[in-house]
């Protein structure tokens, strides 16, 4: 394993992302760039801003799929509203067969108007139609540009237009919403739609899992995973799409548009607390990944675990409250940004993804290709270049599923950032 080898493909600028495609891999403003962007120097606080970009489409009908561009465009600390939005920025795009060619199958500008831009989750969401082009996949790239500068955000869409998951011919919509939610994961009782865009009601078969699903391990963990078991489900229902419905119980409940199917669509339930952590047996889990696991088990054997954690923090800042205060407020709020980045089938801050973000931090560079996203990290440690390499894998439950590459020569950089924060030296 090399720790140093990645020449970045775009850099990441005070101002604005600047992106490049090669001809082998494409690059986007992912989550965990969004993340390093929401890092970076601030702009002053008159001037507009794209923090991030992320996308998805659903299947429409036989001829077209519909693409969901969401936006988080902030000036200062305020986020920018619609119409605003609208007078600022243009959106591009053209499509290609594939990564890494240059078989152009559409282009096109779309218009930034007030009927295709909405507001979800505090993001502006732009929607259109594309025309299927007659193949089975094809990779757009997106650019959303600022007007009169030379700003601009750049996002890869991997689309399939044959043999479909049911995540890319249904989406989890709030209430009148006509966009559907970008993240997996959705509060208790909170009334959402399984949506399809073609307007038919038909039956959906869910599977409720009450399971919960193990925490990443460590990134020199190179031992092989053991072969996954049958998850017990806990409970199997039907429900029908574009009809309102609430989950009453906590936990991953999987979704099929048919039985015979291996992949459909996991939404994963939480408290309405989600993404933040607030009960004490939930605050204790994730200091696994900065903690011995004798320390976690003393924790959650006492009999007040809300002490018990207060005290496994002053004892590793030397009683300092000021400092436990410093660094229990950082750690929490890495594990709240990890929940809202990267949840799939189970909480984000337990995916590979989480576990690197929240140790380390946004990384500074992202390059992302048909199946794999590198993180880079300029200087952790002892090393100039650290890259964090994440393998796409196929999942049952979600299509955005990544994997680590885990490597035992991480360890003089990983330990030395643990270290940093069970002594308070992380800033």
């Amino acid at each position: 394993m090399k720790i140093n080898y990645l020449i970045p493909c775009f850099i990441l600028s005070v101002v604005s992302l600047a992106s490049c495609i090669s001809t082998k891999t494409a690059v986007r403003n992912s989550e965990a760039q969004r993340a390093a962007n929401q890092q970076s120097i601030p702009e002053p606080a008159n001037e507009p801003t794209l923090v991030g970009v992320t996308s998805k489409f659903l299947d429409k009908d036989s001829t077209q799929v519909r693409v969901f561009v969401y936006i988080d465009a902030v000036k200062g600390e305020s986020s920018i509203d619609i119409e605003e939005f609208s007078k600022l920025y243009t959106l591009n795009y053209v499509m290609y067969s594939d990564y890494g060619t240059r078989d152009r199958l559409a282009y096109g500008n779309v218009p930034m108007t007030l009927q295709n831009l909405t507001e979800v989750d505090k993001q502006i969401v732009a929607q259109f139609d594309i025309k299927k082009p007659g193949k089975d996949y094809g990779v757009m790239l997106i650019e959303i540009s600022q007007i009169g500068t030379l700003k601009k955000v750049l996002n890869d869409l991997p689309i399939s237009f044959k043999n479909q998951r049911d995540s890319e011919k249904f989406g989890v919509f709030e209430g009148g919403k006509n966009v559907p939610l970008r993240r997996h994961f959705v509060s208790q009782d909170q009334p959402v739609e399984v949506h399809s865009l073609s307007g038919k009601s038909t039956p959906l078969y869910v599977y409720y899992y009450r399971h919960g699903f193990e925490a990443a391990p460590s990134p020199m963990n190179t031992v092989p995973k053991p072969v996954t078991k049958n998850l017990k489900v806990d409970s199997a229902f039907t429900i029908m799409s574009n009809q309102s419905i609430s989950f009453s119980k906590e936990g991953l409940y999987f979704i099929l548009s048919d039985t015979t199917q291996s992949e459909g669509m996991g939404v994963l339930v939480t408290d309405d607390r989600y993404p933040k952590l607030t009960q004490p047996e939930k605050l204790t889990e994730p200091l696994l990944y900065m903690s011995t696991n004798q320390e976690v088990k003393e924790i959650e054997a006492a009999r007040d675990e809300k002490k018990a954690l207060d005290k496994f923090w002053l004892s590793l800042m030397n009683g300092n409250p000021e400092l436990a205060q410093q660094v229990i407020r950082y750690y929490y709020q890495r594990v709240e940004d990890a929940n809202r980045l990267f949840t799939s089938y189970k909480e984000g801050w337990k995916t590979d993804k989480g576990m690197i973000f929240i140790i380390l931090g946004p990384p500074d560079r992202v390059q992302r290709s048909k199946d794999k996203e590198v993180w880079v990290y300029d200087q952790k440690a002892n090393a100039t270049n650290v890259n964090f390499t994440f393998n796409k894998r196929t999942n049952q439950f979600v299509d955005d599923h990544y994997e680590l590459v885990r490597y035992v020569e991480y360890q003089p950089i990983w330990y030395p950032v643990v270290e940093a924060w069970r002594n308070g030296a992380i800033r």
